[in-house]
């Protein structure tokens, strides 16, 4: 369990592919606090450490994460957003984050803001019911609030602390991010019984 609140970025060092999965070594500033067996967020995806070499730590994302997530579209020195799963004596600064992606989103515009950005993003329309004006949502793994929502558009805003520290400042028009949806609106739809057999 997660909470969306990244803690650092690392960078992809070397790329394996095994046979329908991919193995991915990355560097990053957390390598003295990681564990073989560790679950830990890569853009919001959560991975199980599988091995440890210096700086770098190597998870393995198999073809149903390939499928549904943008980790396939990593390169060698790709920057990915780091969280290691919450302490349940430490408070919940984001929202509840399973690292469980439903689906990716699409970025089709970005405007500065003179200090802090707007990102439009595209959904595919069977999961409109999952977004809501002010609510909460998983960006790459980053906690973030929905506004200015369409049919199958919504906009996040960004603050520099974010811009800075997570690689949000790396996405533009046409690149493509991964997207969990809020937990308990996922509960509620399917108690509801509305779209149920979409999600």
């Amino acid at each position: 369990m997660f909470t969306g609140i990244i803690e650092n970025t690392g960078l992809v060092k070397n790329i394996e592919q095994n046979g329908s999965n991919m193995s991915f070594w990355i560097e990053s500033p957390l390598f003295e606090d990681l564990k073989v067996d560790q679950s830990l967020s890569h853009n919001g995806v959560c991975l199980t450490i599988e091995a440890i070499n210096g700086k770098m730590h190597k998870v393995t994302a198999i073809a149903e994460t390939l499928e549904k997530t943008n980790l396939g579209e990593l390169k060698k020195e790709s920057c990915v957003n780091l969280e290691r799963c919450m302490q349940l004596n430490g408070r919940l600064d984001g929202h509840i984050v399973q690292g469980h992606v439903d689906t990716t989103a699409q970025c089709i515009d970005l405007t500065e803001k003179n200090g802090s950005w707007e990102y439009v993003f595209e959904i595919d329309e069977k999961f409109a019911g999952l977004i809501i004006e002010k609510g909460s949502i998983t960006l790459n793994g980053i906690s973030l609030t929905i506004f200015n929502i369409t049919s199958n558009n919504f906009t996040v805003a960004i603050i520099p602390y974010t811009y800075e520290h997570t690689n949000i400042n790396t996405i533009k028009p046409g690149n493509k991010v991964n997207i969990e949806f809020d937990m308990i609106g996922k509960y509620v739809q399917r108690l509801s019984g509305i779209n149920e057999n979409n999600i």
